[in-house]
């Protein structure tokens, strides 16, 4: 596996937020975006599309154990290429992706930021490993802050 198809690649500190208090998906969507748009790694119209894209394809995924979310927006709005994780003390509701009618509470939720369309399937892909890996996602969500975080998603590449 080449390294810029690992989610640790792409998993940037500045975009790494844990045990935070969001109560909805809104305020997660905003504190990404005001971080990434400080960053200067999306346009403008970042916060906009991905609450969009968001109501018309909900991306709330029921685990066996967890919950988890994989929200995404269009590649034009992304300048530097990221994957924001957030782990919040609250499950945060989402809709689920299988069922319009189903909530699912995210205990975890990742936010894809990639241009690149082939990057993506190989994003989804590598993410999935780590959401169907409970020991992994245990890890990930008992982080007390970014470094361990990261270096739980880096363990479950080797």
């Amino acid at each position: 596996m080449e390294n810029n198809e690992k989610l640790s690649f792409y998993v940037k500190t500045p975009l790494i937020f844990v045990q935070e208090s969001f109560s909805t998906s809104d305020e997660i969507f905003k504190h990404v975006y005001e971080k990434a748009l400080e960053m200067g790694w999306v346009r403008q119209d970042f916060l906009e599309r991905i609450e969009q894209r968001e109501a018309t394809f909900p991306t709330g995924l029921q685990l066996e154990t967890f919950g988890a979310a994989i929200p995404h927006t269009d590649a034009e709005c992304i300048l530097t290429e990221f994957v924001a994780v957030v782990t919040n003390k609250q499950p945060v509701t989402f809709t689920s992706m299988e069922d319009i009618n189903q909530k699912v509470p995210a205990d975890i939720v990742f936010i894809l930021g990639l241009n690149q369309p082939h990057a993506q399937l190989e994003m989804l892909q590598s993410l999935m490993k780590l959401l169907q890996d409970n020991t992994i996602l245990e890890e990930v969500l008992s982080a007390s802050n970014s470094e361990q975080l990261l270096h739980a998603i880096k363990k479950n590449e080797k």
